[in-house]
């Protein structure tokens, strides 16, 4: 039985917090050791955190304080880790039940990886499953540099880590974006072992710290810059890298609202794209916010009515 260690980091998660530990107390393999720390919440998430581990059926460990941020929660969980593996799911996220059979089996399987990881579906606050991550992100099995560089980025959710590597690298307490900077460091060390199966959800709401985009964009160029000379990045490759992330982003930058920065972006950046790739973001930046966020909703609720709740799987 491979020896595993789960945390939750949570943070005023009193909506979907009793959702998450649920779905770790359901797990088909149970994790060896979990361990749940509160930073510094300050809605009721302290209370049902203690109410519910009352009937945590593994070895488990509650620690309340003060807010720290989250990379240096996860770096306090690790420190106090052991076993095999060590994997973490935020106070708002959902693993299905096989998770962790799944992703260690990988694992067990694959001793070049430094971890395993796969699809998630997109999770409103009722649970509906409005998306997921494969109709937008082509992930790579094996080395993922270049995929990280696009950016494309799994969902933490989704990954379980070989816990004596991450010891190696740990998390950067200074990064806005936890996982970015560190999935970098890892690609360059082994393989990331995809799973096919879609079994953990990513719950999109206000609070995630995704709905900053422009800050999020500047964290990944920021962690381009960080990790260059250790990936092996000459200073050209750096700048047709971020050049080709700045002329991705664009689409997103409208979806968010801002409009502004897109069109500026494309002027920048002009050459970053194909003919028709450009031709589409012109037209979708003449497109009225209104016309944007109808089509959005409409596509949002067709994909709940294909994929349903995640009750349902």
């Amino acid at each position: 039985m491979p020896d595993i260690t789960v945390l939750v980091p949570s943070y005023n998660h009193a909506a979907f917090i009793e959702r998450t530990l649920g779905s770790i107390f359901c797990q088909t393999l149970k994790p060896k050791l979990l361990i749940v720390i509160d930073d510094g919440s300050v809605d009721e998430s302290v209370e049902i955190i203690e109410r519910l581990l009352k009937d945590c059926p593994f070895e488990h460990r509650f620690i309340a304080r003060e807010n720290r941020g989250l990379c240096a929660t996860l770096n306090e969980a690790l420190s106090t880790a052991d076993g095999e593996y060590f994997a973490y799911i935020s106070s708002d996220d959902v693993w299905l039940p096989e998770f962790l059979e799944s992703r260690s089996a990988l694992l067990d399987n694959r001793p070049e990886a430094v971890l395993a990881y796969g699809h998630s579906f997109l999770i409103d606050e009722h649970d509906r499953i409005f998306d997921t991550t494969a109709n937008w992100s082509d992930y790579t099995d094996g080395r993922a540099l270049s995929m990280l560089l696009h950016p494309i980025i799994p969902a933490s959710a989704s990954v379980l880590y070989r816990r004596d590597v991450l010891e190696k690298f740990r998390w950067n307490e200074s990064s806005i974006l936890e996982d970015y900077e560190l999935y970098l460091r890892l690609s360059n060390t082994g393989d990331f072992a995809l799973d096919d199966k879609v079994l953990s959800a990513w719950r999109i709401h206000d609070r995630n710290t995704s709905s900053d985009f422009p800050r999020m964009v500047n964290e990944w160029l920021a962690a381009h810059e960080r990790v260059a000379n250790e990936i092996g990045l000459s200073e050209s490759e750096l700048v047709d890298i971020q050049k080709s992330v700045r002329f991705n982003c664009i689409s997103s930058y409208i979806r968010y609202g801002h409009k502004a920065t897109a069109a500026r972006l494309l002027w920048e950046n002009s050459g970053g794209g194909t003919v028709q790739t450009t031709v589409g973001l012109l037209l979708r930046l003449m497109t009225p916010a209104r016309i944007l966020k109808w089509r959005r909703n409409l596509i949002k609720e067709r994909m709940i009515a294909k994929y349903g709740s995640l009750d349902h799987r």
